[in-house]
This record gives structure tokens, C-alpha cells and sequence, in this order.
């Protein structure tokens, strides 16, 4: 792949992202893609005091990511009134905490003036005892909120949801049942909204489901059981020339619904841990998965108006819904990322690799950023022809969009940082464990 074809390919697959409201208003912003909204674009090099525009301490824990509507960012946190236990990073074994705490957490939503920084209401939605455990790396506000510009919508889990308005009152509640997650790692996968719904999925080893509300009331528009165990992967509403359809992976199959929650087609040969949350570009949508653990960690690409079981046979890497497939070329956590031409796998080890977006072809294989940069949560982002990586020690790796492996520098705020920034008129919304980050030009 040249540099001239990809960049006119970034030309192409950028052309379908605009859209009148330049919000990033739900996990990974428009579209999911983990490209830049609105005008302008962030600063390329950053440090603890270089182009912060503001930062503010947040109580709390959450890997939930901002939120960003107008002039507010809008975050999620649980706090426990008692110690917590410190964190490790990278993948490890022995994170499992099979029993809840027993000390009492807050679980809270809050906004934040865009330009200034300052917390503009924090509202306490839940106060009790945890009735479920949690993955030591896990929070109990992994879930990313949501907002429409009417009403935020702050989801935890196996606890509740909750939506407020703008001024940060609560308009509805829903309490949700607890259920057991595999090997208690508890819960992330975060709401979704489209045209007065919003799209909750409860993968579990009890009872998981897909149920739609509708968001200015809460009422339950209905309910569908999933026969899935724990998943924690984001679903998708595919907007395509065909029709539209809600994605959810899944580690039995990936199953796409009408809006009436009919499936209309499911793919199977997942990984046994499904995380990474889909995304389309190019016509295409993409679906992935990759625990470490796991030799089979495909990727597929997926194209418009699939009917029925699509799933691949033993020795095929396409089919008439499956334009192309890696068999091992899935993340664990960080979803991958459409920028050009380019398909970018951000492994949680610390390793880079491109494809080509239109036909899975290798670009480039595993480029490492360097040595001892091995803990990646985080999805990585996209805008001024480079690429950011986030690792969990706060350094971010930017890296030259296009056929052509070549890291540019590294930008560091030392503090853990397991969330993904938002992106969004010229800034970088960026959270660490301990604040909230507003980057930009000075």
C-alpha cells in the first residue's frame, strides 16, 4: 500500500463521518471509530505540563470514558468508603476477587465545564454494599454513559441505570437484578442510544439479555434472552444501505437484530472472552475478539445484508457475508481502529500491527513501541494522520498513519490510565485513575 493511495483512502472513509452534531456522546464518539469530532485538532505532544488546559482531581474509580455534549464532559465513578486494594497493571493471573467488599461505595455522575474545568454538579445516584464481585482490575463504573443533549444516562452494571438531565436531576431509574460473571470479574459493557432507544446488554452466567428502553421514560420497549454467557463487548447500531441493525458479539456468536429484536444474522468463532466493541468503515463492519489465552482470536469483516448463519467453515477466510478474516489478529481489550485505508490492532502487550481495511491484507506485522511498554487497555485514537496508544502507565506512543510503521514520540502523564479519551473540538478529554485531563493548544 502507498502512501498516496492511503491517503486518499482516509479521504473516503473520514467523508461518512460527519454529522451535524459534532458530540462525542458515547463510547469511542461517533460511529465508535475513535476518531476526532467537531473542529480542529488536538495537540500532538502533551506532558504533565505542556497543553494541559486544565486538569481536575475526581473522587472516585472509573474506567468508564467521558462523555462530551457542548460545554459539558460528563463522567461516572464509584468510590468505597473503606481502603481498595492497589493495582496491578498488564495481564496477569490472581486478579480474581471471588467475594464483594464489604465496605459501603458511592456510585456517582458529574459534570464538568468543557472550558474551564470546574465541576459544574456532582450527583450521588446509589449508596450500599457492592452485591457482586469485581476483577481487580475492574471498576464498578467500567460502563461509558451516554447522552442525546437531553438527559444523561448513567448505567452500572448489575446495579442500575439511571437518566438525568443536563442540570444533573434524576428523571427515571431502573434497578437491575445482580447476576454472576465469570470468575467474578464483573460488568462494562456500556450503553448505546439511537433514535429515542437505548440498547443495554447483560451478558451472564445466569440469565443475559438484550433489553431496550425507551430513554426519555425508561419504559422497557421489550426484552430478548441471549443464550450467551459473560460477555463485556459494547453493541453496535450498524446504519447501513441496507437497513439497520443492532451488532452484539458474543462469545457463543455474533448475533445482529433488527430493531424489533429479531436476529438477523449470527457468526460464530469467537474468542472465549469477548470485549473489543464493533465498528464500520469502508462499507464494512468490523467484529473481533482475542484473549490471550486463546489460539483462535479472528477479526471479520463483515458486509451489508447478511441473512442467517454466516459463520465461516474450518478452512475458509471469506464468504458471501464475510468479505475477508484474520484467524489470529484480535485484541483483548482495546477495540481496533479505521483510519485511511489502514486497519490498526493495538495489543495489550504493546504491540502495533496495520492491515489493509478493505481486504485484510498485512500492511505491517507486530511493531513494538519498546521495551517495558507492555500494558495496554485503552482503544487507541486517530486524527491529524497519526495514531495514539495509550498505555495503562499514562504514555502515550504516536505513531505515523499509513503503510509505514514509524513511531513518532512518546507524550507522558505518569498516572494509571485504563480509560479511552475523548476526542473532540480540538481537545484530548483524557482520565487517569487520580483526574481529568482537558489537553489542548495553549
Amino acid at each position: 500500500m502507498t502512501r498516496r493511495r492511503w491517503l486518499a483512502g482516509l479521504s473516503v472513509a473520514c467523508a461518512g463521518t460527519a454529522r451535524a452534531a459534532d458530540e462525542w456522546s458515547q463510547f469511542r464518539g461517533p460511529g465508535a471509530r475513535g476518531l476526532a469530532a467537531g473542529e480542529g485538532s488536538p495537540p500532538s505532544v502533551w506532558s504533565e505540563t505542556e497543553n494541559v488546559r486544565w486538569r481536575r482531581e475526581l473522587p472516585g474509580t472509573g474506567w468508564s470514558s467521558p462523555v462530551v455534549w457542548d460545554d459539558r464532559i460528563f463522567v461516572t465513578a464509584a468510590r468505597s468508603t473503606g481502603d481498595v486494594e492497589p493495582i496491578k497493571k498488564g495481564l496477569y493471573f490472581g486478579g480474581n476477587r471471588p467475594e464483594p467488599p464489604k465496605e459501603e461505595h458511592v456510585w456517582t455522575a458529574s459534570a464538568v465545564d468543557f472550558e474551564t474545568g470546574r465541576v459544574l454538579w456532582e450527583r450521588e445516584l446509589h449508596r450500599g454494599v457492592p452485591a457482586t464481585p469485581r476483577h481487580l482490575k475492574n471498576s464498578y463504573a467500567s460502563e461509558t454513559p451516554a447522552t442525546d443533549g437531553e438527559r444523561l444516562y448513567a448505567h452500572f452494571g448489575h446495579l442500575g441505570t439511571w437518566a438525568l438531565d443536563l442540570d444533573g436531576e434524576v428523571v427515571w431509574k431502573k434497578s437491575w437484578p445482580p447476576h454472576e460473571m465469570r470468575f467474578g470479574w464483573g460488568t462494562a459493557a456500556s450503553p448505546v442510544l439511537h433514535q429515542g432507544r437505548l440498547y443495554l446488554v447483560n451478558d451472564n452466567e445466569d440469565e443475559s439479555s438484550l433489553t431496550v428502553l425507551e430513554a426519555a421514560t425508561g419504559k422497557e420497549i421489550f426484552r430478548v434472552a441471549r443464550d450467551e454467557p459473560s460477555n463485556w463487548a459494547t453493541p453496535f447500531v450498524w446504519e447501513n444501505r441496507e437497513r439497520t441493525e443492532l451488532v452484539i458479539p458474543g462469545r457463543n456468536k455474533v448475533r445482529s437484530y433488527d430493531l424489533d429484536g429479531k436476529v438477523l444474522w449470527e457468526l460464530g468463532g469467537m474468542s472465549s472472552i469477548v470485549i473489543p466493541t464493533p465498528f464500520t468503515a469502508h462499507g464494512l463492519l468490523y467484529v473481533t475478539s482475542g484473549y490471550v489465552g486463546d489460539e483462535t482470536r479472528p477479526v471479520f469483516a463483515i458486509r451489508p445484508g447478511a441473512e442467517g448463519d454466516i459463520s465461516l467453515g474450518e478452512k475458509e477466510r471469506s464468504n458471501s457475508a464475510v468479505a475477508w478474516s484474520l484467524p489470529q489478529g484480535g485484541p483483548y481489550n482495546p477495540s481496533p481502529l479505521v483510519y485511511g485505508d489502514c486497519y490498526y490492532t493495538l495489543y495489550d502487550r504493546g504491540f502495533l500491527t496495520c492491515h489493509d481495511a478493505k481486504t485484510g491484507e498485512e500492511v505491517y506485522g507486530k511493531k513494538r513501541f519498546r521495551a517495558g511498554a507492555s500494558a495496554f487497555t485503552a482503544s487507541p485514537w486517530a486524527y491529524d494522520e497519526k495514531v495514539f496508544c495509550l498505555s495503562e502507565d499514562g504514555d502515550c506512543f504516536v505513531v505515523e498513519a499509513g503503510p509505514e510503521y514509524r513511531l513518532l514520540r512518546e507524550n507522558s502523564i505518569p498516572e494509571l490510565s485504563m480509560a479511552t479519551p475523548a476526542v473532540v473540538d480540538g481537545s484530548l478529554v483524557l482520565r487517569t485513575a487520580a483526574a481529568l485531563y482537558r489537553i489542548g493548544n495553549a
